[in-house]
């Protein structure tokens, strides 16, 4: 099996990710949580549940998740989104 190595983010010069970067992971995040949502995450247990306030903010719960997923490497999209945006940006 072959690791993929994902470079360093590339940062502006007040030390922040690129804005086409940020846009791309966010993107990834995005895909991430609807992938969760898929599979179950987020939904109210049969017993023992957090009845209607769990249901009103469970989505919350399961965005931040996906965005902190995307922000730890997550599952590589955000890197190729990211390199696709910049060779489109540089033609």
């Amino acid at each position: 099996m072959t690791l993929i190595s994902i470079p360093p983010p590339q940062v502006t010069t007040t030390g922040q990710p690129s804005p086409m970067r940020q846009a791309a992971q966010e993107l990834e995040a995005t895909f991430l949580a609807e992938m969760l949502k898929s599979a179950g995450l987020g939904e109210t247990p049969n017993a023992f549940g957090g009845g209607s306030g769990e249901d009103q903010f469970s989505s919350f719960l399961v965005q931040a998740q996906a965005r902190e997923m995307a922000r730890s490497g997550g599952i590589g999209l955000a890197e190729s989104l990211f390199q696709a945006m910049k060779e489109a940006s540089d033609v």
